[in-house]
Formats: structure tokens, C-alpha cells, sequence
């Protein structure tokens, strides 16, 4: 019969053991059961993490990793879960009240002595648990939604104040009040739209290509180019990329130095920011990220300009060194790789491999089972390098 190159589903791990011949040779002719494979992959989920840098030690043994020249990207991941699953704070507020009006009405039906008033086919007791069951969830929810919303209020109080103490600064050493608006003040509370999944509810709603919304986690992923191994994985809540080069930067740092020095690091323009650039060259590698859209049809003359730029100033700052870089026509080849490495690892694993959405849920095991994601990816990408040399 014919088989897909991948399975996720531990019940077509365990149909492909009597199937495949390939499955029956590594499962040495046994046939575990889907349950007790399932059960393996999540208790085991931590010690095979760490089979992510021996494997990628093998790879540098082979001669297919190299690190000098690394891509960073990311790809919205389906969670475990339904879009239609989550709740929002205003609609749960509305919810509890119903709930709340229909058990003092089941009370009062309970407490009437003419039994007649009850339809047919209803029982009080179990209408009465049902309701009460939903309105512990949505206490619950309620109640994560509440704790997230002072986190947030923490941040951005942290923010607002920082923001008020520099124009005071600015004041101060000027003579003069600052330009605009002070900074408005952050909203203490949740918010109406604020939500939470009643699935898997550390996933989050996050804008998917091809537009619209769905609930998912965003996987992060830095790839050599080249050989287009990965040599880092992360999965994060947060939508935006912004915020996730750091944390990368620290997974690379992790690495251990045989495995080599990564030199460049390339990225879209959805992580620059100057505090990014200064970070990554505190991490010793250069950054080249692009700090805008690209023109789909650039012109001839720039794509191929008759002078190069001008050297930045002396001395340069991270973001007018990478400012210049990309204006020069080796900068613009060397950001040509961005688009090369880690893209197709994502196309492959997602169309070939089959990989579109996490089994597990919970922030922690989703990082796991992206971790087997991409060391399986790594093992498939070894044995085509392996027979290309």
C-alpha cells in the first residue's frame, strides 16, 4: 500500500508497524500499541530533547554543518484546539449570568411542590450539575484571563514609567517641555476582547497566511544555510517575531563550541529593531536584518546600482553598519539566503512531512514535539546530504 512519508498520529505509528516494511524493520518486528506509544513520546518528551544537539554533533562529524551563515524565521503552528473554543472575557461575563438565571430557575422548579411544571424528560439534579460544571470553567477562565491582564498592566506600567523619566530627562537637560502628547497611562483590568482557550488555553489566537485567524503557537526555527539543518527551535505565544531574537540568540550561545561559531545571522524585516541589532552584536555575530519591506519588482538600478553606498561613519553603530550592508551588492547577495533557508524547511516539514498542527497542548509540550519535528527533519535532511557527497 502506499504510505506517507511521515506519521504524527500514534495510531498510524502503530498501523504502520503491520504495514510498512520500513516500520516493521525499526520497530523490530513488534507492534506497540498506539497507547503506550503515546504515552512514551510524553513522558520521554524531555530526554529526547536532548538528542537535538548529538545528532547535530553528527552532522558536523559528516562534514554537512556548517555554521557560519544562519537564518532565523518563524511559522504559525495549529494548536491542539479550536478557534471556536475560545472565550472571551465580555462573553463569559454573559454566559455566567444566563447560567446563573437558569439555576435559580431550576431551584425554583425543584422547590414546587406541582411536579406537573417540569417538562417531560428533565431531570432537575443533572440540569443543575451541567451548570454548574460550565460555570466552574468559565471561573476558571475568567480567572486567567484576570491573571494575564496584571502581567500585562505590570509590563506596560513598567513601560509607561520609563517613558515618563526620559521625557523628564529630556526636559531637564533641554529648558524645554518635550513635543506630543505625554504617554497615556496603561488600563489596569482586562479587557472585553481578552480571551482564553478552553482547550488548550496557553495557545493563542494569531493571524495565519493567506489572512484570518486561527488558534496556534508561533515556532520558531534558526536554519545553516547551506545545508539547511536547523540548529535552534523554539515555540513561543507571542505572534510577533520581534521579541523572539534574543531568546534565539541565547539558544545559539547554548551551542556547544565544537559544533562551530555562527558568524551572520539573517532575518526579515519582522525582527529589526535597533535593540536586536545591538544584541546580536554583543553576541559577537552580524546581523543582517532587513529594516523594511522589499519592493516585489525592484528596478534595474537597484537591483544592480552603479556606485556602491558610502561607508557608514566611523565609528559605526550596529544598525548603520547594517544599514550599509544591505545597500551593497554583497550584503543584498548574502540577505538573498534568508529567503532559501528557512522557508523550504518550513514548506517540507508542513506539506511533505505533514506536519500542520501539534498532537500535544501546553506550551512546554508543544516545545517538545517541536524539537522531534525538526531533529526528524535534520535525520531526513543528513541522508540527503549524506548521499549528495
Amino acid at each position: 500500500m502506499d504510505m506517507p512519508l511521515a506519521f504524527f498520529s500514534s495510531r498510524k505509528l502503530e498501523r504502520a508497524t503491520y504495514d510498512s516494511v520500513a516500520f516493521r524493520y525499526i520497530a523490530a518486528n513488534d507492534h506497540p500499541d498506539h497507547a503506550t506509544i503515546a504515552a512514551f513520546r510524553k513522558r520521554f518528551l524531555k530526554q529526547i530533547q536532548t538528542l537535538f544537539v548529538q545528532i547535530l554533533g553528527v552532522a558536523r562529524e559528516m562534514g554537512v554543518l556548517q555554521m557560519g551563515t544562519v537564518a532565523l524565521d518563524g511559522t504559525k503552528i495549529h494548536a491542539n484546539a479550536s478557534r471556536h473554543s475560545a472565550l472571551s472575557y465580555e462573553h463569559a461575563a454573559k454566559i455566567a449570568a444566563q447560567l446563573q438565571a437558569e439555576v435559580a430557575e431550576l431551584m425554583v422548579k425543584a422547590e414546587a411542590a406541582d411536579q406537573a411544571d417540569i417538562p417531560d424528560g428533565m431531570s432537575i439534579p443533572e440540569e443543575l450539575a451541567r451548570r454548574e460544571t460550565r460555570l466552574a470553567e468559565i471561573a476558571r477562565a475568567k480567572a486567567i484571563i484576570e491573571a494575564r491582564a496584571m502581567e500585562r498592566f505590570a509590563r506596560e506600567q513598567a513601560d509607561h514609567e520609563a517613558k515618563l523619566a526620559a521625557r523628564e530627562v529630556k526636559q531637564a537637560a533641554t529648558g524645554k517641555k518635550p513635543r506630543g502628547k505625554a504617554p497615556a497611562p496603561p488600563v489596569e483590568g482586562p479587557c472585553p476582547t481578552d480571551q482564553v482557550n478552553l482547550t488548550d488555553e496557553e495557545s493563542r489566537i494569531m493571524p495565519v497566511a493567506g489572512g484570518g485567524f486561527d488558534q496556534c503557537y508561533n515556532a520558531q526555527a534558526v536554519v545553516a544555510a547551506g545545508s539547511m539543518l536547523v540548529i535552534a527551535a523554539e515555540v513561543t505565544q507571542a505572534p510577533n517575531d520581534k521579541q523572539q531574537l534574543e531568546p534565539m540568540l541565547d539558544k545559539i550561545a547554548d551551542l556547544p563550541d565544537a559544533l562551530g561559531k555562527v558568524e551572520k545571522l539573517l532575518a526579515d524585516n519582522g525582527y529589526f529593531s535597533e535593540a536586536n541589532e545591538n544584541a546580536s552584536a554583543a553576541a559577537g555575530i552580524d546581523p543582517i536584518i532587513a529594516m523594511g519591506r522589499e519592493a516585489h519588482h525592484p528596478t534595474l538600478d537597484e537591483r544592480f546600482p552603479s556606485e556602491q553606498p558610502k561607508p557608514p561613519p566611523e565609528p559605526a553603530t550596529p544598525l548603520e553598519t547594517t544599514a550599509h550592508r544591505l545597500k551593497t551588492t554583497e550584503g543584498k547577495k548574502l540577505y538573498a539566503l534568508r529567503k532559501q533557508t528557512p522557508e523550504p524547511v518550513f514548506g517540507i516539514i508542513k506539506s511533505v512531512l505533514g506536519f500542520r498542527q501539534f498532537l500535544l497542548r501546553g506550551l512546554e509540550n508543544v516545545r517538545g514535539e517541536w524539537s522531534l519535528v525538526t531533529m526528524a527533519w535534520n535525520l531526513k535532511r543528513m541522508f540527503v546530504l549524506a548521499g549528495a557527497n
